[in-house]
């Protein structure tokens, strides 16, 4: 019956994979778009020299593709704006 939830686009809430990764000034940027409530929110991880932070955004979308376009660019001001500083707790 899996194949069911497949087909009408069900499946577990809160469920991601990266969707996009990206380059950008020595970070690596994943979009990590998730289904929640019928539309995909905001997500990603930023990566360098292996430490991580991931980030997850109020805004919601209905296609995947343009979440992780944003999440994309969300990750790219996040860098810009805190370099890494993103790192320090």
């Amino acid at each position: 019956m899996g194949w069911l939830k497949n087909l009408f686009g069900g499946g577990a809430v809160g469920e991601s994979a990266v969707t996009k990764t990206v380059e950008y000034k020595g970070f690596v940027i994943e979009a990590q778009p998730y289904k929640e409530g019928g539309q995909f929110q905001l997500a990603g991880i930023i990566t360098k020299d292996g430490k991580t932070q991931r980030f997850v955004r109020a805004d919601k979308f209905s296609d995947k593709d343009e979440a992780a376009e944003y999440a994309i660019q969300k990750g790219q001001l996040m860098i810009d704006q805190m370099g890494e500083g993103l790192f320090k707790s």
